[in-house]
């Protein structure tokens, strides 16, 4: 078995094990059950972090150490997923390499689903902040003292989905994992909330199924559009004959129909769908074998060849163009079909970003939600939106993505004014942190809206990463924020941001951490919260001066509320507050690393994120632009 496959294997599950044991632990082992679960949640983050390690290692080793960005065509996550499917089909001893980070297994063989899972620097970023924002989640769950077990197995089942629905290279499987979330924040909300606990759970409930059933009909639609031209012609010729073992009767061209949820070939069907649409059939062409391994493909020779003849390899190895473009009038290839299909994923996902009008559910459920699950969906879930949007969205329905982009971009710049207003309005803290992260999550969906063409495609490049960037800085700033409301709930029970003050005197440690993490959620040059957003500015500029100005402005607002929220809440004095003793050890344990995080993310974007992440961002933003007449 391939040690890449063990390795992603084990970070999706082994929360979930530890999870599923906790609740054989005796009854009043209530210590040992938070033990088990903070061990179970150190284990995931120590294998992501080993995940990463030889992630970068396989990056390093076939890059142009000549050039500043470890962008290679041979690590793309397309490259890796050919070069693993084409060599597992030899019957060569060592030609199934273990570490290029993708896998596959038959799992409900009848209709081509599979254990297909892999990673690539957008989904190894959020793998890594989700396993980060559990772990610290747990510490924060400490004093949970009502039903145990099941508290901690149902949010380690929780980390299960999440990581499973990042790494899942099948849409089915990614079906599942995404709704395997839903059940355990529900009854996170429900049973361990607050007073309005069971109407915040049922609306998260609502909405999320709205936005799942929507996913679930474009996932069905796509399906059921035959896709043989888009995967190699040995696996259709395969597929053909067991089929027509089965059923005789069937004819050769009915036996060769091939329809699959796998998402690379998916998102192969979409992106020809766009060569069609703008009449540019003919640059169609089929993909060429991999190369044989330790083969060092040089960085340009693709780009050279396209900038020849600008052909876009996207058919299978050995599918004839002619006979692939005749399958092009399939209802997929056209306008209106495209139009639905995007408008389905998208609407799907904006429930879980959010966007505005899909939005209403997120406050009610921070309110009523504990505090440690406060931090998991702001920190982690409303990822979930981004990277769907980013990951099926746009490569499966490019051509409708291109066409809408001005209108994703307006939603986004809207999304960044109306929650910063809203948040400005806001009493209850927890509340305007909730609308808080409507209007930061505003600018990934402005970074990803801004289309350009390919000599342009570093803009877009530059708006994307910067979309990418902010996911990940939002993850830990909105997450410890949220922590830093429930360190001041439990003092004061309430949340009520006029009833506080003066809390700088007797919580002087609490109170300097906090003001880091509030200048970081500003953006504040030096912290996290900057680089995502001036890179979003600065990609959305070339789109747009108009969105980018509006973003800019905005900044102001963002600044006003937070910097209000600051005053009112520790400067001054406050008899009220005068004995609220400072930080305990387990509260510095869980917002230390944030801020440590937040500061180091500022300073060493490159270091951290952007050297392993880019090339990924990178390699998606020129399969797309490319695709412009």
């Amino acid at each position: 078995m391939e040690y890449d496959l063990i390795l992603m294997t084990l970070v999706i599950f082994v929360p979930s094990a530890f999870g599923i044991v906790a609740l054989f632990f005796p009854k009043r082992a209530v210590e040992a059950v938070r033990w088990w679960a903070l061990f179970g949640s150190a284990i995931t983050l120590a294998l992501s972090l080993c995940m990463l390690i030889d992630y970068y290692a396989m990056l390093d080793s076939r890059s142009d150490r000549g050039v500043r960005s470890l962008h290679h065509p041979q690590t793309s996550l397309e490259a890796r997923v050919d070069e693993a499917a084409y060599r597992g089909k030899r019957d060569v001893p060592n030609m199934q390499l273990g570490r290029d980070w993708v896998a596959r297994v038959p799992w409900i063989s009848r209709f081509d689903i599979n254990y297909a899972i892999g990673i690539d620097g957008i989904s190894m970023a959020l793998v890594l902040l989700t396993s980060f924002v559990t772990f610290l989640s747990v510490i924060a769950s400490w004093k949970i003292e009502k039903h145990v077990r099941a508290y901690f197995m149902l949010l380690l089942l929780l980390e299960t989905g999440v990581i499973g629905a990042f790494m899942s290279l099948d849409l089915f499987l990614f079906y599942v994992f995404y709704e395997v979330m839903l059940l355990p924040m529900y009854f996170l909300i429900g049973l361990w909330g607050g007073g309005r606990r069971k109407y915040a759970a049922i609306k998260f409930v609502i909405y999320t199924l709205l936005g799942s059933v929507f996913i679930l009909v474009a996932m069905i639609g796509l399906y059921f559009t035959d896709v043989r031209d888009f995967v190699d012609k040995n696996a259709v010729e395969a597929r053909a004959a067991e089929r027509l073992r089965d059923n005789p009767r069937l004819g050769h061209d009915e036996a060769r129909t091939y329809h699959t949820f796998d998402i690379v070939t998916l998102q192969r069907a979409g992106q020809a769908a766009m060569l069609h649409l703008t009449g540019q059939d003919d640059r169609l062409t089929a993909r060429k074998p991999p190369p044989s391994p330790g083969t060092i493909i040089a960085k340009d020779a693709d780009s050279k060849d396209a900038k020849s003849d600008r052909a876009v390899a996207l058919l299978g190895i050995g599918q004839n163009p002619v006979d692939a473009k005749s399958r092009l009038a399939q209802p997929f290839f056209t306008s209106t079909f495209q139009y639905l299909f995007f408008s389905l994923l998208f609407i799907g996902f904006a429930v879980k970003v959010p966007i505005f009008p899909l939005h209403s559910w997120l406050p009610d459920a921070h309110v009523e939600a504990p505090t440690p699950i406060s931090m998991i969906l702001a920190g982690i879930l409303l990822k979930l939106g981004g990277y769907g949007i980013l990951r099926l969205a746009y490569p499966i329905c490019p051509w409708a993505a291109e066409q809408l982009a001005l209108g994703i971009g307006v939603l986004g710049v809207f999304a960044i004014i109306y929650g910063a207003l809203v948040a400005m309005g806001q009493t209850d803290f927890k509340k305007l942190l909730a609308y808080s992260s409507v209007s930061h999550m505003g600018y990934v969906i402005l970074g990803i809206a801004v289309w350009s063409s390919s000599s342009t495609s570093q803009f877009w490049s530059m708006g994307m990463t910067g979309a990418m960037f902010q996911m990940v800085s939002h993850g830990i700033t909105a997450a410890a924020l949220f922590f830093v409301v429930g360190v001041i709930y439990d003092r004061a029970h309430h949340r009520e941001i006029n009833h506080f003050g003066g809390l700088m005197e007797p919580m002087p440690l609490y109170s300097g951490l906090a003001v880091i993490l509030f200048f970081a959620s500003m953006g504040l040059p030096g912290l996290c919260g900057f680089v995502g957003e001036i890179f979003v500015v600065l990609g959305s500029w070339s789109y747009s001066p108009g969105l980018a100005i509006a973003a800019i402005l905005a900044t102001v607002l963002t600044a006003s509320y937070l910097l209000w929220t600051w005053q009112r809440v520790f400067l001054g004095t406050n008899p009220r507050t005068a004995k609220y003793p400072d930080v305990t050890l387990r509260e510095a344990l869980v917002l230390i690393p944030f801020v440590l995080f937040a500061i180091a993310l500022g300073v060493f974007p490159q270091t951290l994120l952007l050297a392993w992440m880019e090339p990924s961002v990178t390699g998606l933003v020129e399969n797309l632009a490319r695709l412009r007449p």
